[in-house]
């Protein structure tokens, strides 16, 4: 693997950077939810998710009391960036400090620019859920890693942004939702669910889920870990309603498995990271996951996929 290959595909350990993680986490549910405020309900709750652009995370356009805005994580210069349609900046250098002084200096900067924000003021999807305003617990920022995620980020984008292209039915764009800190995309067949799981996360309203799972789907993407509950990162594939034997799907590569804790498959970043070409071995396991759960799920595949896929420069190639 050449040196840039390594820069793309650096190492995540989750316990060498887990105190940076859970505050980074709870940063971003801040920013998360500003979008989820001021922005009309779109299917699935895409109207609250954040993108991957090159410098880091941004929310895209945001409106508010005719201002337009939008808020951007930069990870190079490692400050988090507003900017308003008014011609008003403003920025939070992002440096170790509490979620509590993050909070206060957030609502500060958006002050300065002529935005009063007011947001559920408290992170979901995780066990701890202490008020943003007072939590003084998580407050660590260790920029080497944040940098490695990402990175990461990007090289995932790149591959889940082919994966998506192969496929003509409804789709997601390739996102991060902020609650459960996931870079993914998802896949529908049309059909609506009868019911949305329930439980799972912690401190997430069943109307969420409701929303989230209203038709069947099957979603792929990329997840840090989490201390307690998977303490590596993975990408993963699931498919809801699951099939009748999906746990006993044969996918690619080696190294991915069905992992009853999660009801998912998944293949460990590490397995991604160290092999000679971790785009393709990437691919394998999202187009093999979705094989398999597409044929147990009997989906229309003939109707909902791409024989042919436009490439950047005009090129053609079958998928």
């Amino acid at each position: 693997m050449s040196a840039t290959a390594k820069s793309a595909w650096p190492a995540l350990p989750l316990a060498e950077w887990n105190d940076t993680y859970e505050t980074l986490h709870r940063w971003v549910q801040i920013v998360g939810k500003t979008r989820m405020a001021y922005t009309p309900l779109i299917n699935h709750w895409w109207n609250v998710t954040l993108y991957v652009v090159p410098r880091g995370l941004t929310t895209s356009t945001i409106h508010k009391d005719g201002i337009a805005f939008d808020v951007q994580f930069d990870f190079i210069s490692h400050q988090l960036l507003i900017r308003t349609s008014e011609g008003k900046t403003a920025d939070v250098p992002l440096v170790a400090m509490s979620v509590a002084s993050f909070y206060s200096k957030y609502l500060e900067a958006m002050k300065s620019v002529g935005l009063e924000i007011h947001i559920h003021a408290a992170p979901n999807e995780v066990e701890d859920a202490t008020p943003f305003a007072e939590d003084e617990k998580h407050g660590s920022y260790d920029r080497e890693y944040v940098s490695r995620l990402w990175r990461i980020f990007l090289s995932s984008q790149r591959v889940l942004m082919e994966y998506r292209a192969q496929f003509i039915g409804k789709s997601s764009t390739v996102h991060l939702f902020f609650g459960s800190f996931d870079l993914s995309v998802t896949r529908f067949s049309g059909p609506k669910t009868k019911q949305a799981p329930t439980g799972g996360a912690p401190n997430v309203p069943q109307e969420v889920m409701d929303e989230a799972y209203s038709h069947e789907e099957m979603t792929v993407g990329f997840w840090p870990g989490a201390r307690g509950r998977f303490e590596e990162p993975i990408y993963f594939a699931y498919i809801y309603p699951a099939p009748a034997g999906i746990e006993a799907a044969k996918i690619k590569p080696a190294a991915a498995r069905f992992d009853s804790t999660l009801g998912e498959f998944i293949l460990p970043y590490e397995a991604v990271r160290t092999s000679s070409s971790p785009d393709e071995t990437l691919m394998e396991f999202l187009t093999s996951s979705y094989a398999a759960c597409a044929d147990l799920a009997k989906w229309d595949r003939k109707a909902l996929e791409r024989t042919v896929v436009a490439r950047a420069g005009g090129k053609v190639t079958k998928s």
